[in-house]
């Protein structure tokens, strides 16, 4: 075998292993992205492009503009441009995406009439005074640059239905505004708004809630820096795999927000609202290919929001199912509907209080009703919040 023979055969076995589409990590202006083509982030983990979400080989298809998991089998959407406007790629028809000297990406048909069916807002950046750039990082999150380096917009402030690590879920101080929330897909193959979103409440800040449109489906306990025992499983969970997840909730003059991060070497994990109502933690098993479901809220039926009604709780304990209970000193406030398995109406006093002369039960493992109110900011100690109470007749804490 002669040496250019041999030169021909390594070169076509080159191309050959090159992946189809593949791209460096960015977009600049005169260079758009279409059907076809995608953007890699520099450590393979997510890819930028047009996506159907049934993989869908009619003519014409149905895409969106999204970021996915690059480097496992299975497409794993983490985010989507156009939820509400998907682009149609046809023979007539090709879709584009484009980032202008403005620094603000555009998403057009690509049919000639210059119809835009997505686009950022990013007023940060003068046109001509420098040459923007966009990024996708290897932690997902697609970036605009100005030619300094500074950031001027971010998919991780816009969400779809997914939380990944070093996303920040926020709600500012001081504003009428319901706080950022993971909006759910319409269905398995319809990327638009769903009825299901997941986020902070903006009531007190410091407690999460999964939503049925305006609806609560779920909430979690008041954040402590510690969780009660009934939310407890996640951490459960995770002793059978290599995953662990660390939780901060950070506050500051302007805005709270809630962040995680992984472990070192933890394969790919999410928290994810799905389209059937429930918020799941989600990782990546290597050897099975597929993703497991660590926990999932609500967890069981008797954590729903409000399904043991006032004063009662869901005993996970007890068997053959958890159920509802009473607190210590309730009873139920209708007999008939608790032996028939209904719970709304929740429990009642055995004995009225006695006024100021009472005293206080501490419940172990259990979280506080929902609209609470904070006495010393939330800082104070159990004695401090029980000598406040004692002052004022009307606490029932």
């Amino acid at each position: 075998m002669d040496w250019l023979a041999l030169t021909c055969r390594a070169a076509v076995l080159i191309l050959l292993f090159l992946p189809f589409g593949a791209s460096d990590d960015r977009l600049v202006p005169g260079k758009p992205l279409s059907p076809g083509n995608t953007i890699i982030s520099d450590g393979g983990a997510f890819a930028l492009g047009f996506f159907s979400p049934n993989n869908s080989t009619s003519t014409p298809a149905k895409l969106y503009l999204g970021i996915w998991y690059n480097d496992i089998l299975e497409l794993t959407v983490v985010w989507v441009a156009n939820r509400e406007t998907p682009v149609i790629n046809s023979s007539s028809s090709s879709p584009m995406l484009s980032l202008t000297n403005t620094s603000n990406l555009i998403l057009s048909n690509g049919d000639g009439s210059g119809r835009v069916l997505w686009t950022t807002t990013n007023l940060s950046a003068a046109p001509g005074l420098s040459t923007p750039v966009a990024v996708l990082l290897n932690t997902g999150n697609l970036v605009i640059r100005s030619s300094k380096g500074t950031t001027l917009w971010q998919s991780f402030d816009h969400h779809t239905d997914t939380f990944i690590p070093g996303m920040k879920l926020r709600v500012k101080y001081n504003t009428h505004d319901r706080g950022e929330r993971l909006v759910s897909w319409e269905g398995p193959d319809d990327p638009s708004l769903g009825r299901f979103s997941f986020g902070i409440d903006p009531t007190t800040f410091l407690q999460m809630f999964l939503w049925d449109g305006a609806r609560p489906v779920f909430r979690t306990a008041p954040w402590t820096g510690y969780l009660v025992t009934s939310e407890r499983r996640y951490q459960q969970a995770n002793a059978s795999t290599d995953v662990i997840i660390y939780w901060a909730i950070v506050g500051s003059d302007k805005e709270i927000y809630l962040t995680y991060s992984l472990s070192d070497g933890a394969p790919h994990t999410r928290y994810v609202v799905t389209y059937s109502g429930e918020f799941q933690i989600q990782s990546w098993n290597n050897r099975l290919l597929a993703w497991e479901v660590l926990v999932k809220w609500p967890f069981v039926q008797c954590s729903v929001y409000g399904y043991c009604g006032p004063y009662g709780y869901c005993d996970q304990t007890a068997a053959p199912v958890p159920t509802c209970k009473c607190l210590d000193g309730f009873k139920p406030a209708s007999t008939e509907e608790w032996t028939g398995g209904r719970f709304s109406m929740g429990c009642r006093r055995k004995e009225p209080l006695g006024g100021c002369g009472d005293g206080f039960l501490a419940l172990s493992g259990m979280k506080p009703p929902d609209k609470f109110t904070l006495v010393g900011g939330g800082k104070s100690t159990f004695e401090e919040c029980a000598a406040e109470c004692k002052r004022n007749c009307s606490c029932v804490a």
